[in-house]
Formats: C-alpha cells, structure tokens, sequence
C-alpha cells in the first residue's frame, strides 16, 4: 500500500490509568484517519475489556505494520503480548503494567529510528508503577533520550496560542535553583529555538521567564536572574537568537498569549505546565525537541482517580496524535510504502 499518510505509533500508557480510554476514544475521531495510519503499540488483550469492545468491537492484532490494514472500523494493534489485563486493576498501581509501558514505549521509539514509524504519540505513563517495575527513569522524555542516544532535548508544552519549554523538569521545588546554571538556561534556550524552526518558525520569538517573584527585583528577592538567566540570554543574544529576559513570570505568559513571543522559556516544570493548563487544558499536548524522532504526547497524566470510569476526556490525546501527523508529514514529505 503506497499512501501520503504518515504512520503514527500511539503507545498504549499505563492501562492501569487512561490511556486505552483515551486511545481509543480519540481513534473514533475521524480526523485521526484523514491525518495518519494509527498504530497502536500494546497488548491486543487489553481491547478484550467490555469497556473497550463497545467502542472499538473489532480489533486487528498484527506482529508488524506489513500486515497491517489501517481503517476506522478497527483498531490496529502492534501486540506485544507483554501484558495480561486480569493482572491490572484500574486506578491502582501496578507492577506488570508500569513494565509493559515502558516496553511500549521503548519499541515505538526503536521503530521510529529504523523508519518503521513516521512518529509517536505517548499515552501517559506513571511514574510510581515505572519505579516499582525496576527502571529508573523519570518519564518519557528519559526513556526517548536512552534509547535514541540523545543528549540534548527537552519538552514543550503547547496549547493554542501558548507555547512553553523548561530548564528543569522533574526536580524537587527545593532543589530547582542548584539546577540552574547559565550553561542549562542558555542550552534550553538554543533547544528551544531548533525545535521551533523545525516545527515552521524561521525566526522564534523567545522570551526568558524569571525564576523569583518580580524578576528578582534587581537582587532583592533573588540573585538568580543577574548572575544565572541574564548572562544565558545574552549569550543567546551574542548567537543571534531573537530572545528577551528574565521577564516577571507573573506576566510574560500574558505577553505570549497576546503574540509578543511564540514560545516561553520557563524554568522549572509547574511554571510553565499552570500556564499551559490554565489556558487550555483539554487539547494542550507535548513535544520533545530535540530527539532524532517526532515524539507528541497527551499532556495529562494516568489519572488513576476516574481510570475504569469511562469519563476521560481525549482532546489532548486527539490533539497530541494530529500533532505528530502534521510533523512526520513536514519530516517525511513523500510517499511511503509501510
């Protein structure tokens, strides 16, 4: 089957939370089928779930995407065979299913190196259930970066008018300031600023978020913003990036939002995730810059607190599977013979 349409690997997520709700919720839009071939990448026996079976009554479980049919009337599942749902309760945290979420992921990201995939799109992990299966990363951005060799990358947040990467991510609130240094922000700023010219921006807009209330008040609330993020963007500047800051993070995210700047460099992961949230919270989804992959992600967790309940809402995986579509079809531009 020749076709323009990009494959998209959709990873399945902790099946103790979300994410084959979501997934299959979102795979009834029929947008997903105009943009892509959907490839969801789990255990073809989670789908055997009544709550599943009723939206999705058919399912095709193949060993690789050369016999694979992509059409709405049924799901198409990569089946690793690596799970067994009578093993996994929803809402609770669960051993097999944090090993088997992660193995999704680890074998979207492999078939996305060899071309196998156009892109991905992660459902959410958790990362209590990755710890107790043994591993030690952190999240999907840890896993990707392992098994592509990456160094350098880092996440964006993105929702409808409002853009946001981070310096720091999974770090305990008391320890982000020791994180910060002029060689992190300014690398985050030049990250940020490749990925966006990647994803169509010529020349990025970028504003610098402060790290202490009032931008540091020149050295009165914080020394960070004159001995750490200053120096960054003006050494970003020295590069010829169109970057300004430290800016009051009490306002620079309304500046973005009027179109001053296309995306906020933030420093530390609840600074840029509220605002991003905030806005929009539904339909906001993540890209990792900076990966040899085009990798989106639904930008919520595994919720454990409704999983089973039917009541998940899927715009954000809708939204994270459109995304990685439309950037696999500027990656790859030519058709494809899956």
């Amino acid at each position: 089957m020749v076709t323009n349409l990009p494959v998209v690997g959709i990873t399945l997520g902790d099946v103790a939370g979300i994410g084959p709700e979501v997934v299959v919720k979102a795979l009834k839009h029929p947008e997903i089928y105009a943009s892509c071939h959907p490839l969801v990448i789990g255990d073809a026996r989670v789908f055997a779930d009544p709550r599943f079976a009723a939206q999705h009554p058919q399912v095709w479980a193949v060993s690789d995407i050369v016999t694979a049919h992509f059409a709405p009337e049924a799901l198409t599942v990569l089946d690793l065979q690596n799970l067994n749902p009578d093993e996994v309760t929803p809402g609770q945290l669960n051993v097999h299913s944090g090993r088997a979420a992660v193995e999704y992921v680890i074998t979207a990201a492999e078939l996305a190196q060899w071309g196998v995939l156009d892109a991905v799109a992660t459902a959410p992990l958790n990362k209590a259930a990755i710890r107790l299966a043994g591993y030690e990363y952190l999240g999907h951005t840890e896993i990707l970066a392992d098994v592509t060799r990456c160094s350098r990358c880092t996440t964006m947040l993105a929702t409808q008018g409002l853009r946001v990467t981070h310096v720091t991510r999974h770090v305990p609130f008391r320890e982000i300031a020791a994180h910060l240094t002029v060689d992190s922000v300014l690398e985050t700023i030049v990250l940020t600023d490749e990925g966006l010219r990647q994803l169509g921006y010529p020349a990025p807009r970028m504003a610098v978020a402060a790290l202490n209330p009032h931008g540091g008040e020149g050295g009165l609330l914080g020394r960070e913003e004159l001995e750490v993020i200053a120096p960054a963007v003006a050494a970003a500047q020295a590069q010829g990036l169109a970057v300004v800051g430290p800016l009051p993070a009490d306002s620079v995210f309304v500046a973005a939002l009027r179109g001053d700047y296309d995306v906020v460099v933030c420093m530390y992961h609840d600074q840029g995730h509220i605002a991003v949230k905030t806005h929009g919270f539904d339909d906001s989804i993540t890209i990792t810059l900076g990966l040899p992959i085009v990798r989106t992600s639904a930008d919520h967790g595994t919720a454990f607190d409704i999983a089973g309940q039917g009541v998940a809402h899927e715009g954000s995986m809708v939204a994270a599977i459109l995304a990685a579509a439309q950037l696999a079809r500027q990656k790859v531009g030519v058709a494809r013979k899956p």
